[in-house]
């Protein structure tokens, strides 16, 4: 049932999340949840969406009750993903991998998925492993991400075999240093930094605070928080984007899929322009929705 007050989900049909949130359960999940949790205008039980002890509390509660994720925690400040958009990610890739197995969403540790910038969350591998049973290479440029990156693989034993961590020491490479000889994936996801700057983030963090927040006076708090190299990348997500692509041309051999979300929609343009210049085999463009957050999914191979 969907919610009073609420418009059908646009989220993929296999996601688990579609009908929203019962409060009650993910409560039940975890405990701490509760605390947070209040009856809308609508007559149904939500969250304070600007508060980020509230939005932790209530992913946290969807890997528990969803994805048999026992222990949970994130590095301080560090980015907190919206579960359900997540896993769209993942369906999505599941599709297209589809694609190339006679329309058979193809399961199990053959398939090898590479997640650049996975973030002390790892929620990706998370999402991924449980959902088709894939195996992961998670990379990461943060110290301190990875560190709790293996914390919660440790404290998840059914992930040490699905999960491995590579940290990229690196700054100036995405998928060199991290990809070996012997690796062959079969997807690559990321989620890249959108901002330009620590200047350009924080006056969109400021504008989306204040339209979730009654109170204009309150200060600006990130309800997702989010680590620098989480969050700006010189020249931003087109230009992390298009180093990803020049990146992935020396790696060709070693990759099939290519993704990347693209928040911007004017990015997208002259993103295929260079992969159309470098005569990519296949080019993907799929849009997502989730609430009122539009975002896409730019997907190619060689």
């Amino acid at each position: 049932m969907i919610p009073k007050g609420a418009t059908p989900s646009k989220l993929h049909p296999r996601n688990k999340h579609r009908n929203g949130y019962q409060m009650e359960k993910l409560c039940k999940s975890n405990p701490a949840l509760l605390a947070f949790v209040f009856t809308n205008d609508f007559g149904t039980q939500s969250i304070d969406f600007a508060n980020p002890k509230a939005v932790f509390e209530l992913n946290k509660a969807l890997l528990v009750s969803e994805y048999k994720i026992k222990n949970w925690q994130i590095s301080p400040n560090s980015l907190c993903p919206g579960i359900p958009g997540r896993a769209d990610y993942i369906h999505y890739i599941a599709d297209i991998l589809a694609k190339d197995n006679n329309g058979q969403i193809p399961t199990g540790e053959k398939v090898k998925v590479l997640d650049i910038g996975t973030g002390s969350s790892i929620v990706y591998p998370l999402i991924g492993a449980q959902e088709y049973l894939w195996d992961f290479t998670a990379t990461e440029i943060d110290p301190k991400s990875i560190q709790y990156a293996e914390i919660n693989v440790n404290k998840n034993i059914w992930l040490k075999k699905k999960i491995q961590l590579r940290f990229q020491d690196d700054k100036e490479h995405i998928l060199q240093g991290i990809i070996f000889e012997k690796d062959r994936f079969d997807a690559v996801v990321c989620n890249p930094p959108f901002f330009k700057s620590r200047e350009d983030n924080w006056n969109v963090s400021s504008k989306k605070f204040q339209n979730l927040h009654k109170n204009k006076e309150q200060p600006t708090v990130q309800n997702f928080s989010g680590h620098p190299n989480e969050l700006w990348y010189p020249g931003g997500e087109k230009a992390f984007i298009s180093k990803l692509i020049y990146e992935s041309i020396q790696f060709k051999d070693h990759l099939n899929w290519v993704t990347t979300l693209v928040s911007s929609k004017d990015h997208i343009k002259p993103l295929v322009a260079i992969l159309e210049y470098h005569k990519a085999a296949a080019i993907e463009i799929i849009p997502m929705q989730q609430g009122q957050k539009i975002s896409r999914i730019l997907a190619w191979k060689w």
